[in-house]
């Protein structure tokens, strides 16, 4: 099993940051390009990679009393993932994204994982910021 793990500081209140990141419809903004989550009957989703052209069914939860979102495949059981936001005071918060890979042949890489989660967080945070810049 692999484990990794990636925080953000982010301008803004935290229920700000899990609103944006929370939309289905918006995952695309800010998760890496390559995927491309499709609602089903929630939490059901399908997500499409486009590196391999492959669809795979997963689960999409939001949990909005705690600031959390987790996911993971539906069938396979070789992946999953979360995000917690918290507020961290002054209209800020942190953002976490954890990401676990149980079957070592899903896992990219070490160094792929952590520019992705990288790059996702910044996207997130760029997407928030277009946000609260628009008044919400």
């Amino acid at each position: 099993m692999s484990e990794y793990e990636s925080s953000r500081t982010m301008p803004a209140l935290p229920e700000h940051v899990f609103d944006q990141a929370r939309e289905v419809r918006r995952l695309d903004s800010w998760m890496p390009a390559e995927l491309h989550v499709r609602a089903e009957d929630l939490p059901a989703v399908t997500v499409h990679e486009d590196t391999s052209g492959q669809d795979a069914p997963a689960l999409f939860r939001a949990q909005p009393e705690q600031l959390r979102l987790e996911w993971g495949t539906r069938e396979s059981g070789s992946y999953a993932g979360w995000l917690q936001v918290a507020g961290i005071g002054s209209g800020a918060s942190e953002v976490t994204v954890h990401l676990s890979f149980f079957d070592e042949g899903h896992d990219p890489g070490a160094e792929t994982v952590r520019s992705a989660l990288e790059n996702s967080l910044e996207r997130l945070e760029e997407q928030v910021r277009l946000r609260v810049d628009d008044g919400g």
